[in-house]
């Protein structure tokens, strides 16, 4: 059984940092990619960053710069920093797992970050 266990959100003031674990169990996590979403309420869900199994790296134009993604495969988890938060990167962040070739993807049950002074 696949699963994602999403930890490290918490509340922040702004400019402070968090660091965002993504625990996989069931499978190789070399084997997917791995993507950091996140949703806002009242906000569709959007692409944070993006790591490919070959270490391809993808940012969101409003994090690049301030957000680090990383994955440790022989641990099977995978990483979000995030340094300089401001208010709106508040929400609930994801993380997801994408078969390589197939695409079939998981997603884990997200973990909060609220960004407020």
């Amino acid at each position: 059984q696949v699963q994602l266990v999403e930890s490290g959100g918490g509340v922040v003031q702004p400019g402070e940092s968090l660091r965002l674990s993504c625990a996989v169990s069931g499978i190789a996590l070399i084997n997917y990619h791995v993507g950091w979403y996140r949703q806002a309420p009242g906000k569709q869900r959007e692409l944070v960053a993006r790591i490919t199994n070959a270490d391809r790296i993808t940012y969101g134009d409003s994090v690049r710069g301030r957000f680090t993604i990383s994955r440790d495969n022989p641990l099977h988890t995978a990483f979000l920093q995030l340094d300089s938060l401001r208010p709106e990167d508040s929400g609930l962040y994801f993380c997801s797992i994408e078969r390589v070739l197939t695409g079939y993807t998981y997603w884990g049950p997200g973990t909060q970050v609220t960004v407020s002074s």
